[in-house]
C-alpha cells in the first residue's frame, strides 16, 4: 500500500489558519472528521492529546507528527498541514514547526496500513524530502513528491541487506533496538536516525525495530555477542534478557532521534553500564506503567476471559436450573461445571500466575499459580490471588539474586530444575502455613459471630451481610456471609439470604452502571468489561466485579461495600426473605414478600454504588 492511498486531497491543509499547539491539532483532527476518516472526533482528539503528554511529537527541524491509533478511527488516513510562519509544538529542538503529518491508525489495523505509515516517518528524515515539502503549492505536488519519493525509499530497502554477517569496519559493531508505545512513528524515526549518522561516521550498526506490525530485524546472539555495545532506546517493554552482561545505553526513544551520534559513541566507547537480567527479562525506559500497577493489570488482563466468559456461562446455567426437561437440565449442569467448577475454577490461579510472570519472567509464573491455586482451595479469594502472585514472583527474583554466582556450567539447571523447585515450595509452603490456615479461622470466625448476632435488628444484620458480600467478593468474607445465609435457609429462616444476594447482585450491577453513566472515569476495556457486569450482578454472580476491585481497590471496595451494605439493608426493611441459595433474577419471583421492593433494594444499593465510584474516580484521559 502507497502512503497516497492514506493521504488524500481532502486531508490536506497547505495554509494553516492555526496559531498554537492546539489549534493545530484541532484544525488537522478538523479535516480528518470532514472527510469521513473517523468514527469520534473527540474520542481520537483525546487519543492525540493523550499521546502529547507522554512526550511531543515534533521531533524538531520544522516536523512534527501527532498520532493516534484508536478504536475512535474509521478508515486509516493521514492528514497533511504546512505552516509559513511556523508554530510552537513543543518541539525537541525547541524551533517552530512548519510540516505536519497527523496519523489516524484504527485499532485492528492490518499490517499494510501500519507499514505504510512507519515508511512515512522514515521518509521524514531525508533532508531533500523536506526541503520540497516546504514549497510544494498544491495538493496534487504534495501526492507526487510523496510517491516518488515513497519510490526511492522502497528500492533502496530492497537493495539492502538486513543481516550483518561480518563487521567491515574499524570501529566495531553496534546494536540497537527502538520501540515507542505506538510503534509507528518514533519507533522508525529514531531507527533511521541512528542508521543515517553510524553510515557517517563510519560505524557498523543494526537496528531492531520494535513496531506496530511486530518485531522487524531480529538482533541475532551471534551479533549480540560480537557487539561492542547495544543501544536500547525505547518507551515500551522488550526482550533484554538476550542482553545480560553486555554494556548497554537504555534510553527514551525521542533520544535516539535527538541524539544519535552521542549514543552511538557511548556504545561504542563502553561509557554504558553492564546490564544485569537479575530482574526480569523486560525493560521499559518510557511512560507505560510499571511496578506494582503493570504486575497487577497483567494479572487482570490475563483474568478477565475466565471470569467473563466463565461468568456468563454460570449465569446462562440458572436459565434452565428450573425446568422440569431433563435435556434442559443436563445442559444447565453441563454450563455449570465449564463454567462455575472450571473456568472460575482457574481465575484466582491464572491471576496470580501472570502476576508472577510479570514480575520474574517464565520462572514467576510456575510458583505463583501454585500459590494462587492454594488460594483458591482455601477460599482466599481474588486478594489471595494476589498475595499469591507477589509472593511467587519476588520469591523467584530472590532466588535468581541467591544463586546468581553458580558455576557457568550450572546456568541451564537454573530454569528448568532450581527455580521451579524452590519457587513452588517456598511460595507454596508460606501460602500454606501463612494463608490458608488464617483464611479457615477467619470463615468460622465470622460465620460464629453473624450466628451469634441472630435476627432481632434485621435491618443492621441486612447492612453487615450486605456489605460482607462486597469486601472480597469470593474471599472468607464473602464465603462467611454466604455459608450463612444458607445456614439460615436450611433451619427455615429466609430473610439473612435476601440480604446476601442483594448484596452479591449490587456490587457488578452498580459498577456495570457506573462504567456506562461515567464513561470518562474508566478505560476502553474497562467500559467493555462493563457490560458483562449487567449480566453477572442480575444473575448474582459477584466475581464479575473483581477485576475492578483488583485494580482500584482503594476506591472500588468501599463503593461497592457500601452500595451493597444499602441493598442488603432494604431488603430486610422491606420484610423479603429469599428461599433458594443462588439464582439472581431467575429467582426473584420466588421470595418471600414482595418481588418489586426487592428489585428496588438491589437497585438503590447499585445506584449508590455507581454514584460513589462517579465522585471517586478521577476522569481518565483516553
Amino acid at each position: 500500500m502507497k502512503i497516497t492511498e492514506l493521504l488524500k486531497k481532502n486531508t490536506i491543509i497547505l495554509d494553516l489558519k492555526s496559531n498554537s499547539k492546539a489549534d493545530v491539532i484541532d484544525e488537522l483532527v478538523n479535516k480528518l472528521d470532514s472527510a469521513g476518516m473517523l468514527n469520534d472526533k473527540e474520542e481520537y482528539k483525546k487519543a492525540i492529546l493523550k499521546r502529547e503528554a507522554d512526550f511531543s511529537t515534533g521531533i524538531g527541524e520544522g516536523i512534527a507528527i501527532p498520532h493516534a491509533k484508536v478504536a475512535a478511527v474509521k478508515t486509516p488516513a493521514l492528514a497533511f498541514g504546512r505552516s509559513t510562519a511556523g508554530i510552537d509544538f513543543d518541539s525537541l529542538d525547541d524551533a517552530p514547526a512548519n510540516i505536519f503529518f497527523m496519523i489516524a491508525a484504527t485499532e485492528g489495523a492490518n499490517n499494510t496500513h501500519l507499514e505504510t505509515l512507519s515508511r512515512l516517518s522514515t521518509l521524514l528524515m531525508n533532508e531533500d524530502f523536506k526541503k520540497k515539502l516546504f514549497i510544494v503549492k498544491t495538493p496534487e505536488e504534495v501526492l507526487s513528491l510523496i510517491d516518488s519519493q515513497e519510490a526511492e525509499k522502497l528500492e533502496e530497502e530492497s537493495a539492502q541487506e538486513e543481516e550483518i554477517v561480518e563487521v567491515t569496519g574499524l570501529k566495531g559493531l553496534v546494536l540497537a533496538v527502538t520501540a515507542c508505545p505506538t510503534g509507528i512513528a518514533h519507533t522508525y524515526m529514531a531507527a533511521d536516525a541512528l542508521k543515517n549518522k553510524a553510515k557517517e561516521m563510519g560505524v557498523d550498526i543494526k537496528v531492531e525495530t520494535n513496531g506496530a506490525t511486530g518485531v522487524k530485524n531480529r538482533l541475532t546472539d551471534d551479533e549480540i555477542e560480537r557487539a561492542s555495545g547495544i543501544i536500547v532506546a525505547a518507551d515500551k517493554q522488550v526482550e533484554m534478557a538476550r542482553f545480560n552482561g553486555k554494556k548497554v545505553v537504555i534510553v527514551p526513544v525521542v533520544q535516539g532521534i535527538k541524539k544519535p551520534e552521542e549514543l552511538i559513541n557511548q556504545a561504542l566507547n563502553g561509557e554504558a553500564p553492564v546490564y544485569n537480567n537479575a530482574g526480569g527479562n523486560k525493560a521499559s525506559t518510557g511512560s507505560e506503567k510499571t511496578g506494582i500497577y503493570k504486575h497487577l493489570m497483567s494479572g487482570i488482563s490475563n483474568m478477565l476471559p475466565f471470569i467473563v466468559g466463565g461468568g456468563i456461562l454460570i449465569a446462562l446455567s440458572f436459565i434452565f436450573e428450573k425446568s422440569s426437561n431433563p435435556n434442559l437440565l443436563y445442559l444447565s449442569n453441563l454450563l455449570s461445571v465449564v463454567g462455575g467448577k472450571n473456568a472460575f475454577a482457574l481465575m484466582v490461579p491464572v491471576l496470580a500466575g501472570f502476576i508472577g510472570m510479570s514480575i520474574a519472567d517464565r520462572p514467576g509464573f510456575a510458583p505463583a499459580m501454585v500459590g494462587g491455586f492454594l488460594a483458591y482451595q482455601s477460599n482466599a479469594g481474588f486478594l489471595g490471588g494476589i498475595i499469591a502472585g507477589f509472593l511467587g514472583g519476588y520469591v523467584v527474583l530472590l532466588l535468581k539474586k541467591t544463586f546468581s554466582k553458580l558455576p557457568e556450567a550450572l546456568e541451564s539447571i537454573k530454569p528448568v530444575l532450581i527455580y521451579p523447585l524452590l519457587g513452588i515450595f517456598i511460595t507454596g509452603a508460606i501460602m500454606y502455613i501463612c494463608v490458608d490456615g488464617p483464611v479457615l479461622q477467619i470463615n468460622l470466625f465470622l460465620q460464629h459471630w453473624l450466628g451469634g448476632m441472630g435476627t432481632g435488628n434485621k435491618v443492621l444484620l441486612g447492612i453487615i451481610l450486605g456489605g460482607m458480600m462486597a469486601i472480597d467478593m469470593g474471599g472468607p468474607i464473602n464465603k462467611a456471609a454466604f455459608a450463612f445465609g444458607i445456614a439460615m435457609i436450611s433451619s427455615g429462616n429466609y430473610y439473612p439470604h435476601a440480604a446476601v444476594m442483594a448484596g452479591g447482585m449490587s456490587a457488578p450491577l452498580g459498577i456495570a452502571l457506573a462504567t456506562s453513566f461515567f464513561k470518562n472515569r474508566f478505560t476502553k476495556q474497562e467500559r467493555e468489561t462493563g457490560l458483562s457486569c449487567y449480566i453477572m450482578g442480575a444473575c448474582f454472580v459477584t466475581e464479575g466485579a473483581i477485576p475492578f476491585a483488583a485494580a482500584d481497590p482503594v476506591r472500588v471496595i468501599p463503593a461497592a461495600a457500601i452500595g451493597s451494605a444499602v441493598a442488603g439493608g432494604l431488603s430486610l426493611f422491606f420484610n423479603i426473605g429469599m428461599p433458594v441459595p443462588h439464582g439472581g433474577i431467575f429467582v426473584v419471583a420466588l421470595v418471600k414478600g414482595s418481588p418489586l421492593l426487592y428489585l428496588l433494594s438491589i437497585l438503590i444499593g447499585a445506584f449508590v454504588t455507581c454514584l460513589i465510584l462517579g465522585i471517586l474516580k478521577k476522569p481518565k484521559d483516553i
